[in-house]
């Protein structure tokens, strides 16, 4: 019997924990059981040794009770908890949790009040108007059902960014520590650093790759060995990913990295530009076509040179006019973390963030910031413990508290996500907004309103005098919702007339603006903010994945107002308030 992987195991879990709150169990039971799976999902051990070493209940969250289910699942393959809650509540009916806007008491109001046992018999009731006569259904709400089941067709199994890099960064500097290995890298998207990953894929060179791809295979994260040969070795992980490794003599290195980076598109047309001068280019070297002889390249910039182009940033690797750029000698100076001055939206225990002020700051000048702006939601947005006006003056006494503790040393600056209602205007009043050094405006609510409503709002709150960043402006989140349907275009325009500062939140479950539209912003003549969003300080080293979207989209120093000292910063502000 093949033994069950810490994936499936925690994938058994949550569906427990899913099946459970369908029935409507104590939610302190449903938790129990989503915790351990999700203490389970990123464990990068074999959950096996763990439960060999008897110290299951050392893991968080895993009490007696759930190891002892976690044994029954490594001895037998099965749980029996499972499989008699499964024959209760139909396994189609917990599918339907992965909808968008789904919760467990319509999933269960779908099923006891219609008989609905799947996804694709929901989608057939719904385009039969038959949903819009439960209680607390309607047109609107059948609707937003046709389109989350439309949108979960259009999901992948890619890894959100900060999955995929801890992941492939941890295993590459273990490889570097073996006295066999000369160089290494990470490449494929993660090295163009897009906001999903696939497969994760390793480059190293050494003369001795047999001991390299023994001690790769047989790292403590590997699940299980799905390929493995001389010079290439393709695992999974305990946590789900599939990790490739390839290893070349370093004289190799520089067409190895390039060709396995790509894209596929970038890669095809530097394959054009050898076959123009008589090579081909393949993983291993050029070849003049006409003799077969070999040219080796240990650097990527010796493979740019051959073909006569500077060296082409991996960002900007996707056949988006990089190569005729650097034929022009107009690639972009692309901006870089050390361009980084502050950090215009953080939260603190001023609404739903997990630390002071002083925390966020003294955690923020570790990181080298200069100055940051305390964004916390005001009170309209519901779901948070938001800001009310009351409450300004003194979060503003603990704020200048904070700065005559630091000494200078970073400047925190009154700051505030205000929400962008459903009709577009705003929590606070012009008054009230006033008070703020500068104000950030967003959208968390409302975001699938139709194309035309959702532009208008959005543009209304562009247009208010106070309001100087919007705030992940498209309201994705990677990848559980889809952005709401902005007219882009109209609306970087308007930003541009306005002079309002269009964020990239560098959250890389949101990495809102991506880098599409901050290279269409920067070409309409509008200002970017890259912004943490973080909520405890552990999130403010979360920037450099914001900086990678923006370096994806073209995007230089000069481009972003946080690379700006703060006194710019603060006058620009004001002045575009007039």
């Amino acid at each position: 019997m093949p033994k069950l992987t810490n994936q499936e195991i925690a994938g058994i879990f949550a569906r427990v924990a899913d099946m459970l709150e369908i029935k409507g169990e104590s939610i302190h039971r449903v938790l129990a059981y989503r915790r351990a799976s999700e203490t389970i999902a990123e464990l990068p051990r074999d959950l096996s040794a763990v439960c060999e070493e008897n110290k299951l209940t050392d893991l968080p969250h895993i009490g007696q009770t759930l190891a002892e289910k976690i044994e029954e699942l490594l001895t037998t393959g099965e749980l029996t908890f499972y499989k008699r809650l499964a024959a209760e509540v139909p396994p189609g009916v917990v599918d339907m949790l992965a909808i968008s806007g789904m919760g467990p008491k319509r999933a269960a109001l779908f099923w006891k009040e219609l008989g609905l046992t799947g996804v694709g018999e929901l989608e057939k009731a719904a385009q039969e108007g038959r949903l819009r006569t439960l209680p607390g259904m309607g047109a609107k709400s059948e609707a937003k059902i046709l389109e989350g089941i439309q949108a979960l067709a259009r999901r992948t199994d890619r890894l959100p960014l900060d999955r995929a890099l801890p992941a492939a960064m941890q295993i590459l500097e273990r490889l570097m520590m073996l006295p066999e290995t000369l160089q290494g890298d990470v490449a494929g998207s993660l090295r163009r650093r897009r906001d999903t990953i696939g497969d994760i894929d390793i480059l190293v060179t050494s003369q001795m790759p047999a001991p390299i791809m023994e001690a790769f295979n047989n790292l403590p994260e590997v699940a299980r060995l799905l390929v493995s040969g001389d010079t290439k070795s393709s695992v999974e992980l305990h946590t789900g990913q599939q990790v490739d490794l390839r290893i070349l003599p370093p004289e190799r290195y520089g067409t190895l990295l390039s060709y396995f980076t790509g894209s596929k598109e970038h890669n095809v047309r530097l394959r054009e530009l050898a076959l123009k001068k008589g090579l081909s280019l393949s993983e291993n070297a050029f070849t003049v076509v006409e003799t077969a002889e070999e040219i080796l390249c240990a650097t990527e910039e010796a493979v740019y040179n051959r073909l006569g182009l500077p060296w082409i940033p991996p960002e900007l690797r996707e056949n988006r006019g990089e190569i005729e750029a650097a034929q022009e000698g107009s690639l972009p100076d692309l901006i870089e973390m050390g361009d980084i001055r502050g950090d215009l939206q953080m939260h603190t225990t001023w609404s739903d963030g997990k630390a002071s002020v002083i925390d966020m700051a003294q955690a923020a000048l570790t990181l080298g910031r200069e100055y940051i702006l305390i964004t916390d939601h005001s009170y309209g947005l519901g779901i948070v413990q938001g800001l009310k006006p009351d409450d300004i003056a003194r979060q503003r006494a603990e704020i200048d508290g904070a700065n005559e503790k630091l000494h200078g040393q970073i400047i925190i600056l009154q700051g505030i996500e205000v929400e962008i209602k459903a009709d577009g205007s705003l929590d606070f009043d012009d008054d009230i907004l006033a008070q703020f050094d500068i104000v950030l405006a967003s959208m968390h609510t409302g975001l699938q309103q139709p194309r035309e409503q959702v532009t208008a709002r959005l543009i209304q709150a562009i247009r208010h005098p106070r309001v100087s960043i919007i705030g992940h402006p498209r309201g994705r989140l990677i990848p559980d919702r889809e952005p709401a349907a902005l007219d882009m275009d109209v609306v970087l325009s308007e930003a541009a007339h306005h002079d309002v500062a269009m964020e990239i939140n560098a959250n890389p479950r949101r990495l809102d603006l991506n880098d599409h539209y901050a290279r269409r912003a920067v070409e309409l003549g509008v200002k970017l903010a890259i912004s943490t969003d973080a909520h405890s300080p552990e999130q403010l080293s979360m920037m450099h994945y914001g900086v990678s979207t923006a370096r994806r989209g073209w995007i230089e120093a000069k481009h972003v107002i946080n690379t700006w000292p703060r006194d710019k910063l603060l006058t620009w502000a004001k002045e575009r308030e007039i």
